[in-house]
């Protein structure tokens, strides 16, 4: 069989179909250090330099040649199958012969790597109560408003269809519980910025 990429994905390898083979292979190194390491933004930066291209696009390629990996270990693509599948994506004879033993040395890692994706944990559900504490031996009267919470999340058992549950019991003040809120609602605008999304799309299945 022949994997399927969607169009974003096609569009993101194009670079790479157009370089010498020292540059496949040097991309095959920055995939390497991605799944080992995290992105790399200072090697991307020189890697674009020297290609003279925007970072974007080096970043893009990179997730992209991740994402052919990812999808070729789920399907768990023979090395006859994956050779195919390089070349309709418009990669030459030797660039195939360079991505065919990245793939096929870096299966292991890639499944570790879509295991650990998948065995995150999630968010369930959240309960809380308000509490006030209104004497105590020291002051007697006083009113420290207190939150307490039980958070729970699930995590799914690597590819099973059980799903581990865990309680998390906590307790804070309003200023805390401010600040918390703040550093969720900016996490949750970074997880829609640009290059949030575009990590996303290159590492889905």
């Amino acid at each position: 069989m022949l994997v399927s990429l969607r169009s974003d994905h096609k569009e993101h390898l194009e670079l790479l179909t157009k370089q010498p083979i020292q540059v496949v292979v040097d991309f095959c190194k920055l995939a390497i250090d991605f799944i080992q390491n995290g992105p790399n933004l200072k090697r991307y930066t020189t890697a674009a330099q020297k290609l003279n291209v925007e970072v974007d696009v080096v970043q893009n390629c990179i997730y992209g040649l991740i994402n052919l990996l990812r999808v070729s270990c789920k399907h768990k693509l023979s090395e006859a199958d994956f050779r195919d599948s390089v070349l309709t994506l418009g990669f030459s004879e030797e660039q195939q012969t360079v991505l065919s033993k990245f793939y096929q040395t870096k299966q292991n890692e890639v499944h570790q790597l879509n295991r650990r994706s998948i065995n995150e944990p999630h968010y369930d559900d959240l309960k809380w109560r308000f509490e006030i504490q209104v004497a105590s031996r020291a002051l007697l009267q006083q009113a420290t408003p207190l939150i307490a919470m039980e958070l729970q999340l699930k995590t799914r058992k690597d590819y099973e269809m059980d799903v581990e549950k865990e309680k998390i019991l906590l307790q804070t003040d309003l200023n805390n519980l401010l600040h918390m809120a703040n550093e969720l609602e900016n996490a949750l605008v970074e997880s829609r910025s640009r290059h949030s999304r575009k990590i996303q799309r290159a590492l889905k299945n």
